[in-house]
């Protein structure tokens, strides 16, 4: 069988890798293709997954964003002219699902992100199944008037590459260490912007800051801003506290035992809350209050392991769609 996954950020293709190659351990075939994007190519080097890189991430303007699309949808067009995929996959890809919907190729979306309406608009309603924790309420994914099957498993999309994950990387910045991620401004679902290079260096007070910037590696002082590829998974594995906006690194930190610290400035995320009552090292606070919890749990490390252990793998639940569409 003939499985396309499309990845348009890290997370994405870290979510790809996991599933191809449970995909190929039964014999399918999987074409992995992604965009270049700053967290994309990096990491497909860095876990030696050859993909086809089809268009880039412009996020300059709601044109450029459009115009790139279509370009992507256009090459899509000509990637598989001669022989079309039996399923398409993907977090969320736009382009991946207007091609495969237009072609009659049955889509399966996987979903963590519920407030991102632009996406889920354009996604949800033209896919066959659906793939989602089930901390995410089936109200509101029906309400962007979904078609397909929800399917839901009892974990999180970071599960997949965590549950059986070993750091390839060791990072020497000194202790105690703490990672902050730089808020994802520039996502279609961000609607302002938020500072956390401030709070990074009020966080130097503690220890040294590793600053992972989304979008260019400019020196800024005080902090350390690595200027090459980093693996995030393996970075939060050693780090003693990690502060991010959304999700997917505090999420990895947590799942290792990390303390995290999710400053609110999104909507409600069922995800997050889901491990957080699991007994996971997740916390919600404002940024005004991010130093003092920050003290407070800078000296604690998590076992989480039978936590981990009991949650399930999405991976697992695409492989028995795949299945079905097979």
């Amino acid at each position: 069988m003939k499985v396309w996954y499309d990845a348009l950020t890290g997370k994405h293709f870290r979510y790809g890798v996991a599933i191809a190659k449970r995909l190929r351990m039964l014999k399918h075939q999987v074409i992995l293709t992604t965009r270049k994007h700053p967290d994309t190519l990096p990491l497909a080097e860095f876990l030696e997954e050859k993909c086809t890189v089809v268009g880039r991430y412009n996020p300059q303007s709601l044109l450029s964003r459009v115009k790139e699309g279509a370009k992507r949808q256009i090459r899509f067009c000509e990637l598989f002219e001669k022989t079309l995929p039996n399923v398409a996959i993907s977090h969320g890809s736009v382009d991946q699902c207007r091609v495969a919907f237009g072609l009659g190729i049955p889509i399966v979306s996987t979903i963590d992100t519920p407030y991102a309406e632009p996406v889920h608009r354009l996604t949800l309603p033209i896919s066959s199944y659906i793939v989602a924790s089930k901390a995410i309420p089936e109200s509101i994914l029906q309400a962007y008037n979904v078609k397909g099957e929800i399917v839901s498993f009892n974990g999180v999309d970071e599960v997949a590459w965590i549950k059986d994950f070993k750091p390839k990387v060791n990072y020497n910045y000194g202790k105690p260490l703490i990672v902050v991620r730089q808020f994802e401004e520039k996502a279609a679902y961000t609607t302002h912007k938020l500072d956390l290079v401030s709070l990074a260096r009020k966080m130097t007070k503690l220890g040294q800051v590793v600053f992972l910037s989304r979008y260019n590696r400019k020196t800024i002082k005080g902090l350390n801003i690595p200027k090459q590829f980093v693996d995030s998974a393996s970075l939060v594995s050693q780090a003693d506290l990690v502060i991010g906006v959304g999700g997917t690194i505090s999420r990895e930190a947590a799942l290792q035992g990390t303390p995290a610290i999710i400053i609110e400035a999104l909507p409600t995320q069922h995800v997050n809350d889901f491990l957080a009552e699991k007994g996971f090292p997740i916390f919600r606070t404002k940024q005004s209050d991010a130093l003092r919890l920050a003290r407070k749990l800078l000296d604690e490390k998590y076992d989480v392991k039978h936590l981990l252990g009991e949650l399930e793998n999405p991976v697992d639940t695409i492989t028995s769609i795949v299945g079905k569409i097979a």
